[in-house]
C-alpha cells in the first residue's frame, strides 16, 4: 500500500508512469501495426518490420542505439499520413488491442496513488495520437508524449517536434512540477527501462518494474523497490463488481441483520421502561 492521503496543505504530488513495458505488456506504437496496415497506411513488409522491432522491444534487447534506429525509421514511416485518420484508427481498436494488455498490477497503482490524492501522469515515447487515448482509458490526469510535426495538409511531416526519450522525459516532468506545484521530492516514478534513469532520478519515490538487465543492476545498486508486473486483465474485469444475485442477496442480508437490530433495540427499551416503572 501506498501509505495515508496525501495533506493537501502541502504541495501537490504526482506519480510518473512509464507506459510501454511498464502499465502495458508491449510497445503501444507497435501494437497498432495490423490496424494501420488494414487501413491502409502501411504495407506487409512494414507490418513484418514492426512485428520483429516488437519482438526486439519484447525480448529487452532495445538499448539506446536500436531505440534510435526505431525512432528513425517510425519517424519516416508514418510520412504522409492523415493525423485524423490515425486518430480514427486508434480509437476503432483501442479497447481491442490495449485493454487486455494492461497490467493488474499497474491499474491498481493507478488507483491507489488517485486514492491517495496524487495526479497520475503517463510519460511515453511514443507518440502523442496513441498514447493520449490510452492515457483516458487509464484515467490518468496528465500525459507527455512524443509530437509529430504536422502540416498544412494534415498529414505528419515525418519531422519530430517533441521527442519524449531519456532526459526529454526528465525535464518535461520538471517543467510539469514548475507548472502544477508538484513536490518531486515527494513524487513517484516507474519504468523498466535504464534509458528512464534521468526520469527516475528526478523523483523522491524511484521503482523499477520489470526491468532491463542494466535498470536493474542500477536499482539493485541504489536500493529502488524491483516490481514484477506479469498479470495483464482488461479494466471492464477489474471494474466489474458482484453479480446483481449477488448484489441483492447481500442487500436482503443487510436489511434482515438491520431489523433485527431494531427490534431487538425496541424490545430492550421496552424492558428497560417496564423495569424503570416497577421500581
Amino acid at each position: 500500500m501506498l501509505g495515508l492521503v496525501e495533506n493537501h496543505s502541502l504541495p501537490r504530488t504526482a506519480a510518473f508512469f512509464d507506459l510501454d513495458k511498464t502499465v502495458i505488456a508491449k510497445s503501444s506504437t507497435l501494437t497498432f501495426s495490423k490496424s494501420f496496415y488494414q487501413g491502409g497506411l502501411i504495407n506487409r513488409r512494414a507490418v513484418l518490420r514492426t512485428a520483429y522491432a516488437q519482438f526486439v522491444f519484447l525480448a529487452g534487447g532495445a538499448d539506446h542505439d536500436q531505440m534510435e534506429r526505431m525512432r528513425e525509421y517510425l519517424s519516416a514511416l508514418c510520412r504522409g499520413w492523415n493525423v485524423q485518420q490515425v486518430k480514427e484508427i486508434v480509437a476503432e481498436t483501442l479497447h481491442d488491442l490495449i485493454d487486455p494488455i494492461i497490467y493488474d498490477e499497474a491499474a491498481s497503482l493507478i488507483e491507489e496513488h488517485h486514492t491517495a490524492g496524487r495526479d497520475v501522469v503517463i510519460v511515453s515515447t511514443s507518440g502523442a495520437e496513441v498514447v493520449e487515448p490510452i492515457g483516458e482509458l487509464l484515467g490518468a490526469d496528465r500525459v507527455v508524449a512524443t509530437r509529430m510535426v504536422v502540416g498544412d495538409d494534415g498529414c505528419f511531416t515525418g519531422e519530430v517536434e517533441y521527442y519524449a526519450y531519456g532526459p526529454t522525459k526528465a525535464a518535461a516532468i520538471k517543467e510539469l512540477a514548475d507548472s502544477e506545484g508538484y513536490d518531486l521530492d515527494r513524487c513517484h516514478a516507474y519504468s523498466d527501462s535504464a534509458t528512464d534513469l534521468p526520469m527516475l532520478e528526478t523523483v523522491g519515490y524511484p521503482h523499477a518494474v520489470n526491468p532491463d538487465r542494466a535498470l536493474r543492476r542500477e536499482a539493485l545498486a541504489r536500493e529502488w523497490p524491483i516490481l514484477d508486473f506479469h498479470r495483464p486483465v482488461r479494466l471492464k474485469e477489474r471494474r466489474q463488481g458482484p453479480s446483481r444475485p449477488a448484489l441483492v442477496a447481500a442487500a436482503a442480508v443487510g436489511a434482515a441483520a438491520a431489523t433485527a437490530g431494531l427490534v431487538w433495540f425496541v424490545s430492550r427499551r421496552r424492558t428497560s421502561r417496564a423495569r424503570f416503572t416497577l421500581i
